[in-house]
């Protein structure tokens, strides 16, 4: 019964996130850091980012990865599937719904301007969302100096024009992390073996 009713709870929660957030998922990422991390503390913070990177390195939008990543560390293979499933309900209703009267909709001069103010909130929600990481972020060199050559050269590219998948960065990084445990890792062998 207890199960169950997590399980409810897990599915409500993902599916009102699902249903008011516009933008995909890195306008969702500050409400489900919101919801499952300050109000239910279901995750931890350090974990919320863990699931932000793994969820944003595996195949599949960002959303769905995040969903079924908490529904899983929350309630196991059922709540991984509750989850994914509640966050993909509001979309899927919604766009077959304006695909019924696509042409229509269209033409609703009210639907327009409704657009351009969500455009407006999204790029809050997803600078709040990148905000609010960057400051819960460890403050390393290595993170500073990922986090600093990333942002120049996102900014760099955009200015100029340069076709440069967001992918590469997450590779980039990803590469660049490994090697510096690495050679964290040969040089505390180096040590162990001198003493």
């Amino acid at each position: 019964m207890k199960r169950t009713k997590l399980l409810w709870k897990l599915f409500f929660s993902m599916l009102k996130i699902g249903l008011f957030t516009f933008g995909g998922g890195y306008a969702m990422i500050a409400l489900i850091e919101n919801e499952f991390v300050t109000k239910k503390k279901w995750i931890g913070k350090e974990e919320f980012l863990d699931m932000v990177a793994i969820s944003e390195s595996t195949p599949g939008p960002l959303a769905i990865n995040g969903a079924t990543y908490i529904g899983y560390k929350i309630a196991g293979v059922l709540g991984a599937a509750a989850a994914t499933i509640a966050v993909c309900i509001p979309s899927f209703v919604i766009i077959y719904a304006i695909s019924l009267f696509f042409d229509e909709f269209l033409e609703f001069t009210y639907a327009a301007y409704a657009f351009r103010g969500i455009q407006v909130c999204v790029i809050y929600l997803i600078l709040s969302a990148g905000w609010k990481m960057f400051r819960e972020m460890k403050k390393t060199a290595f993170h500073l100096v990922i986090f600093s050559l990333t942002l120049l050269f996102m900014v760099a590219f955009s200015i100029f024009a340069v076709d440069f998948s967001s992918i590469f960065y997450i590779l980039i990084s990803a590469a660049a992390g490994v090697a510096c445990y690495l050679i964290a890792s040969l040089r505390e062998k180096g040590r162990n073996r001198s003493k």
